[in-house]
C-alpha cells in the first residue's frame, strides 16, 4: 500500500476535525474581539455544523461528477477561504458567515477523502489504510481544545485559523502530485429536490441538537427543529423510494453488511460524541484542574488510537468483522462507564490507562466499522455509501453531546445540586448503555462478512492447510 496517499488525506482531514473543536477553548476571547458574548458565539459552532449538514449530502455527487481528485483539492481550498475569513472577522455575522464558508469545505474534505482512500486501495489493503485515515478524527477532537487553549493564551485566537493556510496549500500541492486521477462519471443530473429535503433534514436535526446541547437559544427551540428535520426527513425517504437515482441512496441499507456498519457505527459515536464533551468538563468542574491538565489527560486517549492502527489488519484477519467489532463494542463501552469511576483521589495513571484503553478499542471499532461500510458494495455505489456514512457520523455525534449535556442538565434539575461529579457519572453510565447496544447489529452477521476485506478466511484457509498430514 502506497503509505502516502492515506497520510495526505489524513492531514487535510485533522486539519478540519481539529479547527472544529479548537475554537470552544477560545470562544471567550474571541467574543470579546468581535464584541458579542460567548454564549451568542455558540452559534459560529452550530453553523459549521449546519453546514456540514447541508452539503455532505451532494458531496458523493459532485466527486462523481467532476472527479474525487479535484473536488477534494478544491475542498481543501474553500476550508482555507473560510479559515482566513474568521481570521480577519469583525462582527458576529462575518464570523458566524465565514465559519459556515469553512463547512462547507469540510462538508467536502470527509467523504470525498474518504472515497479518494476506497476506490485507490485494493479491497485486501483497505483496512489499512482506513487505520490510517481513523486517526485525525479521534486525535482531532482530544488536541484540539489544550491546542486552541495554548494559542489563545500565549498567541492570539487570529492563528488558530491562520495555521490552516499553509497546511491547506501544502494539502492542496501534495494532492495534485500524489492522488490519482478519478475521470468524472457520466451521471444523471443532480436530485435537486432531494438535495433540498436531505439538506432541510439534516441541517434541521444537528441544529436543534446543538441547541440543545449549546443552549444559546431556549431548548424549546432545539426540540421544535429536531422534530421538523424528522419530519422533513420522512419526507425524503418518500422521495428516494420514487427517484431513479436520489442524491442519497437508501437502497444500500438492503445490504446486510453496509446496514449494520452504519447503523452499530451510529450508536457507538453517540459515546465517541459524548466523552470528549464531558471528560473536560468533568476534569475542569468536578476535578478542579486548568484547561492545560485537562487537555493533557484527556489526550492519553490519543495515544491509543494511534497505537491501534499498527495491530489493526493483523486483529481483523485474526477475528473477522463480526468478532471484532461485537467485543470492539463491548469493551469501549465498559471503558466508557468506568470514567464514571473518576474521583480527584484517583491516581493520573490510572485514568491515563483507562483512557488509552477506551482510545485503543474506539479507534479499532472506528476503523473496522468504516472499512465494513465498502466490503461488500460495488466501487459504482462508493460515492453514495461515503455521503450516507458521513451523514449519521455528524448527526450520532451531534446527539452524543445533546444526550450528554441533557443528562447533566436533568441530574441537576431533579437534585437541585450544582453540577458535580454525581452527574458526571449518570451520565457516563447511560452514554456506555447507549455505545453497547452498538454490539447488537454485528451479532447475526455471518461469520465471513467481509472476508475479502479483513483477509480472515484467507488466513483460517492457511491455517487449516498448513494442520493437513503431508501425503
Amino acid at each position: 500500500m502506497n503509505r502516502s496517499l492515506p497520510l495526505i488525506l489524513a492531514v487535510a482531514l485533522f486539519m478540519e476535525q481539529m479547527d472544529s473543536t479548537v475554537i470552544a477553548t477560545s470562544l471567550p476571547a474571541i467574543a470579546a474581539d468581535i464584541g458579542t458574548s460567548p454564549v451568542t458565539l455558540k452559534l459560529a459552532l452550530t453553523t459549521y455544523l449546519v453546514a456540514l449538514a447541508i452539503f455532505i449530502p451532494v458531496s458523493g455527487w459532485m466527486a462523481d461528477r467532476f472527479g474525487a481528485k479535484r473536488v477534494f483539492a478544491l475542498a481543501i481550498g474553500v476550508f482555507v477561504v473560510g479559515s482566513v475569513a474568521c481570521a480577519v472577522s469583525d462582527s458576529l455575522f462575518a464570523f458566524v458567515m465565514a465559519r459556515f464558508v469553512q463547512g462547507m469545505g469540510g462538508a467536502m474534505m470527509t467523504p470525498v477523502g474518504r472515497l479518494v482512500l476506497v476506490r485507490a486501495t485494493p479491497k485486501n489493503q483497505l483496512v489499512s489504510a482506513m487505520a490510517w485515515l481513523t486517526v485525525p478524527a479521534l486525535v482531532g477532537p482530544l488536541v484540539g481544545p489544550p491546542v486552541g487553549g495554548f494559542i489563545t493564551t500565549y498567541f492570539s485566537w487570529h492563528w488558530i485559523f491562520l495555521i490552516n493556510v499553509p497546511i491547506g496549500l501544502l494539502g492542496i500541492f501534495f494532492s495534485g502530485r500524489v492522488l490519482p486521477e478519478f475521470e468524472p462519471q457520466e451521471n444523471e443530473r443532480l436530485d435537486v429536490r432531494g438535495f433540498v429535503l436531505s439538506g432541510f433534514a439534516a441541517s434541521g436535526v444537528v441544529f436543534g441538537l446543538s441547541v440543545i446541547s449549546l443552549p444559546a437559544l431556549p431548548p424549546a427551540v432545539g426540540l421544535a427543529t429536531v422534530m421538523a428535520g424528522m419530519a422533513i426527513a420522512w419526507l425524503y425517504v418518500r422521495h428516494a423510494r420514487r427517484a431513479e437515482r436520489p442524491i442519497l441512496d437508501l437502497r444500500l441499507f438492503s445490504n446486510r453488511a453496509f446496514r449494520s456498519a452504519i447503523i452499530g457505527g451510529s450508536l457507538f459515536r453517540i459515546g465517541a460524541g459524548a466523552v470528549p464533551f464531558l471528560l473536560p468538563l468533568m476534569f475542569q468542574i468536578g476535578f478542579g484542574l486548568t484547561p492545560f491538565q485537562s487537555g493533557m489527560l484527556t489526550f492519553s486517549s490519543a495515544l491509543g488510537a494511534i497505537a491501534m492502527k499498527f495491530i489493526a489488519s493483523a486483529t481483523l484477519r485474526a477475528g473477522g468483522f463480526r468478532l471484532v467489532l461485537v467485543l470492539a463494542a463491548v469493551l469501549g463501552s465498559a471503558l466508557i462507564a468506568a470514567n464514571a469511576l473518576f474521583t480527584p483521589a484517583t491516581p493520573p495513571g490510572a485514568i491515563i490507562a483507562v483512557l488509552m484503553a477506551a482510545g485503543f478499542f474506539r479507534s479499532l471499532f472506528f476503523t473496522s466499522a468504516n472499512a465494513l461500510v465498502f466490503a461488500e458494495i460495488g466501487e459504482r455505489q462508493a460515492s453514495q455509501a461515503t455521503a450516507i456514512a458521513a451523514a449519521s457520523q455528524q448527526i450520532s455525534i451531534a446527539l452524543g453531546v445533546a444526550v450528554g449535556a441533557g443528562i447533566l442538565e436533568a441530574t441537576t434539575y431533579v437534585t437541585g445540586a450544582p453540577l458535580g461529579l454525581d452527574a458526571f457519572a449518570n451520565a457516563f453510565m447511560v452514554v456506555a448503555m447507549l455505545t453497547a447496544l452498538a454490539a447488537l447489529p454485528f451479532i447475526r452477521l455471518p461469520a465471513d462478512t467481509g472476508n475479502a476485506v479483513s483477509g480472515h478466511r484467507r488466513r483460517r484457509m492457511k491455517d487449516e492447510e498448513q494442520a493437513l498430514p503431508a501425503e
